[in-house]
């Protein structure tokens, strides 16, 4: 079984070893093996996973699972992991609807897309980026400024606090360790000057700008969707899919005729996040907005997270878009019902539960920080807020260093919290495999009519709750290939009637169907009929096909 730990977050070394190990124990459900690498050569990892005693990955339905695109969203990889863990226990516990979706779904699971980025959060003396190492947009770019750095080797990039008569902040009355902003009006108090933790190359004893940052670029810009260039849109990478992480990703996923649904973490919010980013809803085909709003709601009730369209609700700036995101592109290019998931809500965990995902970050009351700071000492014991200490800057001089330990209590769940935040998804994950479409044979008869000859009838449903096209963006984008009936005939049967190879269309699932009975018509079956003339006791065989729906097959004996 799987040892995962959910107190800490596993290094790249480590995380290899947990893999290939994993996939060494389970053979009859993993198979392990490399998208490409990464833009310091390292291995991108990717799972598939399915019961192959059941069939090969690539004739089942599938669901693609991805996490920690961003450098410091290391959450992200461990839902994956955490995921991989019910899947594997719950296959060996006899669960039966894990059971039931192993082995007619697969599952692609690529649980750190951006290795380079995590390892440098990781390190002993981390880096925060994010996203890519690779130095973006200029090479050359002026390398003056404070760069930001853990100076003091304690393992952690905090804040400086800078006594100044000019700095916009001051020391809260009531909490001496709360800075807050300074009136518009005020003076003659103690102010500081704040700034991240770090050293200032170039210092000419005045200025401090901040140093541009070397890696510019966001992974999550990147992807083929109304990429927009650097002057548009920061980090977008020099052309769509430029980046060996975004081109392993694309590739593999546009090769894929299977896949109905993608999920990829990331950190932090609280929240379900569908497309699109850059476009309203009233751009959705009508009946795909009703199968986001159904599979949303799903996901409120089994994760307790909202259920939001990115573009009404989680803008950065209400009058700026974003564009070239994962979802965006799985959804409009490929079909499939993607999802961002942003792991964890600091302020949920405080007790602050009326806020705006995004504009808090800009206005909040001081009441809000003051929860925080409770909750730190009440459930972290005083370890997510670093109380201010003294230290000797050796440009600076005397200083203070302090503030939120931000990676492991904004941008990430404190360990204490990690597990439970883990434990919100699997259901949800399995309930979507459980929606995807599903060939079933409902008839599959010979009827014999005289004289050798035999009248064949093969009939199949789509139990599954999605249309086996998917999404109506799909239809729009000439996506899917029909479902495919074809009949194999051994030698010395002879086909008198029928194509041997019979294109049935698209089936329809259950997924518009209404509050209210309404007609329902078979339009989720497709019927293929055949005439043969050969000998009793002979063997036919029937395979039914569809990319997103499966394979199977029928043998029927003359008689």
């Amino acid at each position: 079984m799987l040892n995962f730990a959910c107190d800490r977050f596993y290094r790249y070394d480590e995380l290899t070893q947990l893999l290939q190990d994993c996939a060494a124990a389970y053979p009859q459900l993993l198979k392990l093996e490399s998208l490409g690498k990464s833009h310091e050569g390292r291995e991108l990892w990717l799972l598939r996973i399915t019961d192959y005693s059941k069939g090969d990955d690539t004739e089942k339905p599938a669901l693609w699972i991805d996490g920690n695109i961003h450098a410091t969203e290391l959450a992200a990889s461990s839902a994956c992991l955490h995921f991989l863990q019910v899947l594997l226990r719950g296959f060996e516990q006899g669960n039966p609807v894990v059971q039931r979706c192993l082995q007619r779904c697969t599952i692609y699971l690529c649980p750190r897309q951006n290795p380079d980025g995590a390892e440098l959060a990781l390190a002993d003396q981390p880096q925060f980026l994010r996203s890519s190492t690779r130095p973006y947009p200029l090479r050359d770019r002026d390398s003056s400024g404070l760069q930001e750095a853990d100076i003091d080797g304690d393992g952690r990039i905090l804040l400086m606090r800078i006594p100044d008569p000019h700095g916009a902040w001051k020391v809260h009355p009531q909490e001496p360790r709360l800075l807050v902003r300074r009136d518009p009006v005020e003076t003659g108090g103690q102010y500081y000057r704040v700034l991240p933790e770090g050293l200032i190359q170039d210092y000419d004893g005045d200025l401090i700008p901040l140093q541009p940052r070397q890696q510019g670029l966001d992974l999550n810009r990147n992807y083929p969707i109304d990429w927009r260039p650097e002057h548009e849109q920061l980090g977008a990478g020099p052309f769509p899919a430029s980046e060996p992480e975004v081109q392993a990703v694309v590739k593999f996923l546009s090769d894929r005729t299977n896949l109905f649904a993608a999920i990829s973490f990331h950190t932090f919010s609280g929240v379900l996040l569908r497309p699109y980013s850059h476009k309203p809803d009233d751009t959705f085909p009508v009946a795909d907005l009703r199968a986001y709003e159904v599979i949303g709601k799903a996901g409120e009730e089994q994760t307790g997270y909202p259920a939001i369209g990115v573009y009404d609700n989680f803008r950065y700036h209400p009058k700026e878009i974003t564009t070239g995101v994962f979802d965006d592109w799985a959804y409009d290019h490929l079909g499939l019902f993607a999802w961002t998931v942003e792991i964890w809500s600091p302020q949920k965990a405080a007790g602050i539960e009326k806020y705006d995902w995004i504009d808090w970050f800009r206005e909040h009351p001081v009441e809000d920080d003051l929860k925080f700071l409770e909750w730190n000492d009440r459930e972290l014991e005083g370890k997510g807020f670093i109380d201010w200490y003294p230290f000797e800057h050796p440009q600076l001089g005397p200083l203070e260093l302090g503030g939120w330990d931000d990676l492991h209590t904004w941008r990430n769940p404190p360990q204490k919290f990690l597990q439970a935040e883990l434990d919100r998804f699997p259901q949800w994950l399995l309930w979507q495999l459980q929606i995807a479409p599903q060939l079933e044979v409902i008839r599959a008869e010979v009827q014999a009519l005289g004289d050798r000859l035999y009248k064949v009838k093969f009939v199949l449903q789509n139990s599954g709750w999605l249309p086996t096209y998917i999404s109506q963006k799909a239809l729009e984008r000439h996506l899917v290939d029909p479902l495919v009936a074809e009949l194999q005939l051994p030698e010395g049967i002879e086909l008198c009637q029928g194509k041997a190879r019979q294109e049935l269309g698209q089936l329809e699932g259950r997924s518009q169907k209404g509050v209210m009975p309404e007609a329902d018509p078979t339009s989720d079956r497709a019927k293929a009929e055949w005439i043969i003339r050969g000998d009793r006791g002979q063997v036919i065989t029937i395979e039914a096909r569809h990319p997103r729906a499966g394979k199977l097959q029928q043998q029927l004996t003359l008689n």
